[in-house]
């Protein structure tokens, strides 16, 4: 480890994560403050219809300003492992449940203040099932063609980290099978 945690203060406690104040000193010697948000962890899904349809959603996101494209995705419950949470998501926000999931990475969003690590993964052999959005959950649910999303995602128009790592990563996978 190249810090060592000298002190730690929480500043405030959300519904979903935790700012703290740690106060470390560095490898270089260097004894300084840092303001870090804890969060529990997340997974992401790549639900493909077929080898060339996608789903997305477009959801309402406050911090954003707006309506956003999106991969479903959502918060890890206490203890839950990062596939049930995957296969949770999926279902509750597009209503379609996976034959197949594939974990492709784990990616770290903000890592220069926050530890949160979004697990992403790959939904293939979907059916319907029945969605059940959480009540503060405003989205909805598109089908789109491959290279319209990487379209969108060229253009500007999808910008959402998880999103863009996630279905360029399932496009590469797909097109070495």
């Amino acid at each position: 480890m190249s810090a060592k945690l000298n002190s730690s203060k929480m500043i405030y406690k959300g519904k979903v994560f935790s700012f703290f104040s740690d106060n470390v000193t560095l490898s270089n010697g260097l004894t300084t403050n840092i303001d870090v948000i804890r969060h529990p962890g997340a997974s992401a899904i790549v639900p493909f219809l077929n080898y060339n349809e996608i789903i997305l959603i477009k959801q309402f996101r406050y911090a954003a300003g707006g309506f956003i494209w999106e991969i479903p995705a959502g918060v890890l419950s206490p203890g839950e492992a990062p596939l049930e949470c995957a296969k949770r998501e999926l279902i509750e926000e597009t209503g379609y449940s996976a034959g197949k999931m594939e974990k492709l990475t784990e990616i770290l969003p903000v890592p220069g203040y926050s530890d949160e690590r979004i697990h992403i993964f790959l939904a293939t052999g979907l059916s319907e099932s029945k969605q059940n959005l959480d009540d503060d959950e405003i989205l909805k649910v598109h089908t789109l063609k491959l290279d319209t999303v990487m379209e969108m995602i060229g253009s500007g128009e999808i910008t959402d980290s998880k999103t863009i790592s996630g279905v360029c990563l399932a496009s590469r996978f797909l097109a070495h099978r």
